[in-house]
């Protein structure tokens, strides 16, 4: 690999990782179509370690307030399983409430603790899934799952199921209603996104829309939820991104760091701008363009322009 194909991948990855087209298979059809080879699905696990870090940067007061909730709450029930507390919107009285600023402000804080210490827990269980197909599958997602073929038939399959999440789903539900079920569900969703084509953000920010999520409570989940998966894919993937399978481009240390440094700063920009788009427009604005990129790709395939291995 030269350093210009380095810091082209690492833009690309930046650039796709949170938007619904997937990061992977554009990784795969760039290094297709303009050096006719494969920067190997470890290449991509690594530098995706860098759009990870920027999700912990811009998350990071949610996620440390998540962990030290949900660490909090554990340490508590674990020291504490004989002492009972009643809430104090749940003491027994003759009396209305009178909702004062500092209770008002109590309530929220301990709803607030209440929905971090669930997403906690919803995160943790979500990631099982992929974690186990990802293990038990890793020689296919590395070989025969990269084949274009797929890869530009997942493009415009997935963009079909993107679009009716769109307009089959209710987007009425805050992430505040967010249960163990939805958690599970988009849990599932992510596996999808071991076959490059389908999108790891796509697939799980559609799932919430079918379970009726709000679109930017949707798409807010599937970041927090991809940390674990991609963090554990990228640190298990570091020995093999030194060595592809088969034949193609080959990374050394340090064109693999630079890439992953550029992905995490572009993958910052594109986490801030995701997120204020779909709070105004739906994610229909990424389905044409899967649709024709995976008939562009389908048209060089069959016109032998690129290999599908």
């Amino acid at each position: 690999m030269t350093w210009v194909q380095a810091l082209i991948l690492g833009l690309v990855q930046g650039l796709t990782e949170f938007l619904p087209i997937s990061s992977s298979a554009h990784l795969r059809i760039v290094s297709a179509v303009f050096w006719n080879k494969d920067a190997g699905a470890s290449f991509t696990a690594v530098t995706q370690l860098g759009t990870e870090a920027a999700v912990l940067v811009y998350f990071a007061k949610d996620i440390g307030r998540i962990v030290k909730v949900w660490c909090a709450v554990n340490w508590e029930k674990l020291t504490q399983r004989t002492r009972e507390t009643v809430p104090i919107t749940d003491q027994v009285t003759t009396k209305l409430p009178v909702m004062t600023k500092d209770r008002m402000a109590a309530h929220a804080a301990s709803a607030q603790r209440d929905l971090d210490y669930r997403i906690g827990w919803y995160v943790i269980i979500a990631t099982i899934p992929i974690g186990v197909l990802g293990f038990l599958f890793k020689d296919e997602i590395r070989t025969g799952a990269r084949n274009l073929w797929l890869v530009s038939f997942m493009l415009i399959a997935f963009a079909l199921i993107i679009s009716a999440g769109e307009h089959y789903g209710r987007k009425i539900r805050p992430i505040e209603q967010l249960t163990t079920r939805d958690g599970l569900i988009m849990g599932f969703a992510q596996c999808l996104a071991l076959v490059p084509g389908v999108s790891r953000s796509g697939a799980t920010s559609t799932a919430g829309l079918f379970l009726g999520l709000e679109r930017e409570a949707a798409v807010r989940f599937s970041f927090l939820l991809a940390i674990p998966a991609v963090t554990a894919s990228g640190l298990f993937s570091l020995p093999d991104a030194f060595e592809p399978a088969g034949e193609g481009l080959n990374a050394s240390g340090p064109q693999l760091l630079v890439a992953t440094i550029l992905a995490f700063a572009v993958g910052y920009a594109s986490v801030a701008w995701l997120l204020k788009f779909v709070s105004k427009h739906s994610l229909n604005w990424f389905v044409g363009y899967r649709i024709v990129l995976g008939l562009v790709v389908m048209a060089l395939l069959a016109t032998g322009v690129v290999s599908a291995t």
